[in-house]
């Protein structure tokens, strides 16, 4: 083999494990918390914007020494493999850049720096739509977590809606999805081949369904009737607690003491897989940070910490595998810090998770031994729930390297149908 098939052969390899592997957010370390991704519409739990509108970002860092933190931006295709565009090509201006708006808590028990960011912004703006992942870096380069988000046109109009199943063995927990992309004037080539798209229940990256084709084109419009395909467990809805007055108790929290840190001590949960559906109003795994203890009402910088202190009975059913706490607050992950532990004077598992003041929901999901993971173990899953489905409409037009997003459609089941 002589030396420039050598060079070419390796330029491949390369290339493959650039493009050829999907983008995952980068998991913040212990001492960065309370991280806050949001565009400006109420309800989103990722950003999913148009070209010109804002997201913003916070994140606390519990060393309070006022570190440098920088930001990059990596564009992606539809299936969050990096694209093959350069920076100029999907950013006006240029990205690594400080983040320079910061501050320090104030007259909290627990220190820390809270971080501020505003995209776009004069230093850095955004040329096309597309898959994005926000990296927050430090001063040697290296990506201290990262975020998605999503950038979109309104090309198309998406029309969606929620059915219950079809399916007599899953009638009673699964929730379909059935939508229809209207292209009216804009021209697709191909829509079977050049069209993709992801159902995303609650904005929540585990519960996502990709690539189904359209089942039917008429017209200008391509359907999506599917009863299987598009179906996803309905869940329950979560638990929630509110510490915002750090020092009272409330409907959840069973009693609040202080000795190095707050400790809020929820009421023990009960195990919902075999219970009737309750309807009760939640935030899809979503949390709120704010306090009203604070002198100038500034939630960023004026809310404290506490221990929250989870608790579950325990049952033979449950045996060895691993239950951890779940929710937005940290990012839909399984990690030691919200895995519950027995403790046999009790019979019950328990948690303690340092949380920033606000207003948090939750869940309990089981993990086996072989890793599977089942979401709705304890909470159970009912085809009356509430949840939230976001359809992303992706198309690459004749010509591109890149996979646009052409437009997006939601809705809630609370008005579901059979």
């Amino acid at each position: 083999m002589n030396f420039h098939y050598k060079v070419f052969a390796f330029l491949l390899f390369v290339n493959g494990l650039t493009f050829g592997q999907s983008k995952q957010e980068v998991a913040p370390p212990e001492n960065i918390k309370s991280i806050v991704f949001r565009s400006s519409s109420e309800g989103d739990q990722f950003p999913i914007i148009t070209l010109g509108e804002s997201v913003f970002l916070s994140f606390d860092d519990l060393y309070a020494d006022e570190k440098d933190y920088y930001y990059t931006i990596e564009h992606c295709n539809f299936d969050w493999t990096p694209s093959k565009l350069l920076k100029s090509q999907y950013l006006k201006g240029i990205d690594g850049q400080r983040i320079t708006n910061y501050d320090n808590s104030l007259a909290t028990i627990q220190p820390y720096t809270n971080y501020q960011l505003r995209l776009p912004n004069k230093q850095t703006q955004l040329r096309i739509t597309g898959n994005y992942i926000l990296n927050v870096t430090d001063n040697a380069g290296d990506i201290v977590f990262s975020k998605r988000f999503v950038v979109y046109k309104n090309a198309v109009n998406v029309g969606v809606t929620v059915k219950r199943s079809r399916d007599l063995n899953a009638i009673d927990k699964m929730q379909r999805i059935q939508f229809v992309i209207s292209t009216a004037d804009f021209d697709l080539i191909n829509p079977q081949q050049e069209v993709k798209t992801s159902i995303i229940q609650n904005g929540n990256f585990n519960h996502v369904i990709n690539g189904i084709k359209p089942q039917f084109i008429s017209g200008n419009q391509l359907l999506y009737k599917y009863d299987k395909e598009t179906s996803f467990e309905g869940g329950n809805e979560y638990f929630w607690f509110d510490t915002k007055e750090i020092r009272v108790s409330n409907n959840s929290i069973a009693r609040v003491n202080l000795t190095n840190r707050y400790n809020h001590y929820l009421f023990t949960n009960e195990i919902r897989s075999d219970k009737p559906y309750t309807y009760n109003p939640d935030i899809n795994g979503d949390f709120y940070i704010r306090t009203v203890d604070g002198a100038n009402q500034n939630d960023h910088r004026e809310a404290d910490y506490s221990f929250v202190r989870f608790s579950l009975p325990y049952n033979n059913t449950i045996g060895l595998d691993k239950i951890y706490v779940y929710g937005k607050f940290n990012n839909y992950r399984f990690t030691d810090e919200n895995l519950l532990k027995f403790n046999p004077e009790t019979k019950t598992l328990n948690a303690a998770i340092l949380l920033k003041q606000g207003f948090y929901n939750y869940k309990f999901v089981k993990v086996s031994d072989d890793g599977k993971v089942d979401y709705n173990f304890v909470s159970g899953s009912h085809w009356q729930t509430e949840n939230n489905y976001t359809v992303l409409v992706y198309y690459r037009e004749f010509g591109n390297v890149y996979d646009s997003v052409i437009g997006v459609g939601s809705t809630s089941s609370i008005n579901i149908s059979n």
